[in-house]
Formats: structure tokens, sequence, C-alpha cells
């Protein structure tokens, strides 16, 4: 059986921490990360009839995408509902995690997820967050060995360079090395100076993959003692944000995107901003509230702007700027990470060899039109 903390790990794999916006809360609210877990609810928000539905089902950790605890606490209060569903989730044993902002901003979550449902092509970040820090890494390999060594490296993740992976760059040269008493020398004898072809390998890492990366070069590499050299770089690693913005693959009609939207994302009603017939191609987007980013999506150049939650003072600001506005609300641009995460979770599981069950559970849209 699993712990806790496994899962979490794996959530944070996909969706780390440190991508997580200044403001908000996330991980673990409710629970010990050391308890073990046979089965994993899904969730958007963790309401009162989550935790009841967890409870009568046997659910030992419940996975929210709308932080549990947001505000800090004054009081755990029985009559008060977060108080209640606290309680109640003690008293059943179920731990109660969060992945809120990270999820949004990392590459592949909601706003990918959006991005790809609705035909965006050349899709960058709409506001960027947070930029990946790059390293350099340098490593000496006897001559003959260098390919294995370059290969386990490129495949732990080094050398990505846009859409090229396992960029290197080599200089054949001499080495030399004296091993001394208490070695025990791939080449050479103790007590003598050797002098060894050898090519020195560079390469480029995020720095959160740094030490996978040696690892994986390390396994592979002949030498008893390897030298390498880790070296900061200034370059512009891989960018993190809110939102994107991308193009459709032909312009169509505010009308048209309308109803394309209403499909994809199983929408009945959206409120909108600007002109049916107007033409629109360059799209940016934003799951959940995204009015705070219309000024974004202007200063990027978009014709449309699809998010949730608009105010009227967002939609008067998107109309004087001259962008069209679709709010499709909250949960239905938000609801796409649902699946997408227990499907990402199962398959995870399944590669530990694990019988933890994952189930979805969706309440639906709060909020109803009458």
């Amino acid at each position: 059986m699993i712990s806790i903390q496994t899962v979490i790990n794996l959530i944070e794999k996909f969706a780390p921490k440190k991508l997580s916006l200044e403001w908000d809360n996330v991980g673990l609210m409710v629970g010990a990360s050391s308890a073990k877990v046979k089965k994993i609810l899904v969730v958007l928000t963790v309401t009162p009839g989550v935790v009841e539905y967890a409870a009568s089902s046997g659910v030992d950790l419940i996975i929210s995408h709308h932080p549990f605890i947001f505000k800090p606490l004054n009081s755990v209060r029985q009559d008060l509902p977060v108080g209640k569903m606290i309680i109640e989730a003690i008293k059943h044993d179920i731990a109660i995690y969060s992945a809120h902002t990270n999820l949004d901003v990392a590459k592949g979550g909601i706003n990918d997820l959006l991005a790809q449902k609705l035909g965006l092509e050349k899709v960058e970040v709409l506001e960027k967050t947070f930029e990946e820090p790059l390293k350099k890494i340098v490593v000496y390999v006897p001559k003959g060995y260098e390919e294995v060594v370059r290969d386990s490296m490129g495949d732990a993740g080094a050398g990505h360079i846009g859409n090229y992976s396992h960029c290197s760059f080599n200089i054949s040269g001499i080495g030399t090395f004296k091993p001394l008493e208490g070695s025990n020398p791939f080449l050479g004898r103790q007590g003598e100076l050797e002098r060894v072809e050898e090519v020195r390998v560079e390469t480029i890492a995020p720095a959160s993959r740094v030490k996978k990366i040696l690892n994986a070069m390390l396994k592979v590499h002949p030498y008893e003692e390897v030298a390498y050299d880790i070296y900061p770089v200034e370059n512009e690693g891989c960018a993190f944000g809110l939102g994107r913005i991308g193009y459709l693959k032909t312009p169509v009609t505010l009308g048209e995107l309308c109803r394309i939207v209403k499909q994809k994302l199983e929408v009945e009603f959206l409120r909108v901003v600007g002109e049916p017939n107007r033409k629109v191609s360059k799209i940016a987007l934003c799951g959940g509230a995204g009015g705070s980013l219309i000024s974004k999506a202007v200063f990027a150049g978009a014709d449309a702007y699809i998010t949730g939650d608009i105010k009227y003072h967002e939609a008067e600001e998107a109309k004087a700027s001259g962008i069209a506005l679709i709010d499709a609300g909250h949960y239905s641009t938000e609801k796409i990470i649902l699946n997408f995460l227990a499907e990402y979770l199962k398959k995870e599981l399944a590669e530990l060899e694990s019988d933890v069950s994952v189930e979805v559970y969706d309440e639906g849209d709060p909020i109803k039109i009458v």
C-alpha cells in the first residue's frame, strides 16, 4: 500500500508547488502525508456533499483543484461549513490535498487543455509568472563511452532547446590523472600519471532536473571518480504562466466562436461582449476567473478572450479596449482537468504496480440559469 506522500509526489511531478502564485494556498490541507491510501477522489471543489460522499465510499484522499483552506482560519467550528467538513474529514481519516494555480500554470494543465480543446495553434503563455533557471552541465568521458553517457543524460531531460532534445557539444582532448592508494581505476595503475583521450560533453538542463540527470550520467559513466562541472547560465528557461494565447486554424466570426466554445466545453449559455459578425483569429483564454488578464490579452493582440466569472466593469474594460469577450463560466472552463488528472494518476500509479483506485466526483456547476 502506498502513502499519501507518494501520491503528492506524483501530482507535484506534473504541477510543482513552485509554480503556484504567491497569494495561493496549495498542498496537503488535512491529514498526514505518511498515511496509507487505497482510494482517491478527484474533485473541483471540496463541498459538504463531496465529504459526505467520500466518507460513505471509503475514500482516503480527496484531491481538489480549488484550495480547501484558502484564507487563514481563526476557528474550526462544527456549526460552520468549513469547520464541519474538517471535523468530518478527520473523523473518517480522509486527507485533503489541493493543487490550484500550479495546476493552472503547469505545462499540460488547465489552460493548455483548454487551448487544445478549442483547437488553438502556436500557443504561448499569456502572462509569465515563473521561468525555469538553466544550468550547463559539462562532463569528461573516456573516448568510446561518450555516446552512452550523452544518451543517458538526454533521456533524463538534458539538452532541450526549443523543439529539439538531446542537444550537446563535444570536444576531444587529453585528460590526465594519477590513481592514488585505495583507488580502483577504470584505466591506468596506482601511482602512475595517466594521459587518456577524453571527450568533453556539454549540454544544458533545467535546474530542477540537474540531480536526475547527474544520477543517470553517473550510472553509466565508467570512471570510479567522475569529473564534471555545473555552471549557471543567463539563457532564458522555459516560461510558465497564467492563460494562453494562440490562433484558430481559420478565422471565424465571434458568433461561430461562441458556437465552438459551447460545443467543446459543453456549456449551454455564454455571456458575450462584442458584435457576433466580427472576425476573430487570435484567441486568448484563461480557465476560471480570468478578468484580471483582459489587459494582457489586449496587449498581446488577441481578437477575443475566453474566461469565466467576468464582472460588469471588466466587461466594460473589454468593450472599451475593442476586444471580444466570452464568459463561459468558472466551472465550465475548469472541469476539463478532472478526468485528465484522474487518468494521469491512474497511469502513474499503475507504473508503481499500485492497486489504488481513482474516481472523479463532479457535482456540476453550482450556478443554475433560470
